[in-house]
């Protein structure tokens, strides 16, 4: 457990052993919710990170995350119309 102060505009800094230990990163998503009287931040994964070598590309694209959404649509509309 750590104790950590709220700045004036109510951002906290959650300590770096904390940070690596839930795999927060710089610029990562996290989910915040109110549990009773807890406030939760689980880290998101994101959809580039979900699928990393899964696809093979000759070159990637600048939004990786709409590519990587639209490949597997794609992907699960294939397996859908081939039974």
């Amino acid at each position: 457990m750590a104790v950590v102060r709220l700045d004036s505009k109510g951002r906290l800094v959650v300590p770096k052993r904390l940070r690596e230990k839930v795999g927060l990163r710089e610029g990562g998503l996290a989910r915040v919710e109110v549990r009773g009287n807890t406030l939760v931040v689980e880290p998101l994964q994101s959809v580039a990170d979900a699928y990393y070598g899964v696809f093979k590309v000759a070159t990637w694209p600048e939004d990786l995350d709409s590519f990587l959404v639209e490949a597997v649509r794609e992907l699960w509309l294939r397996r859908a119309t081939s039974t």
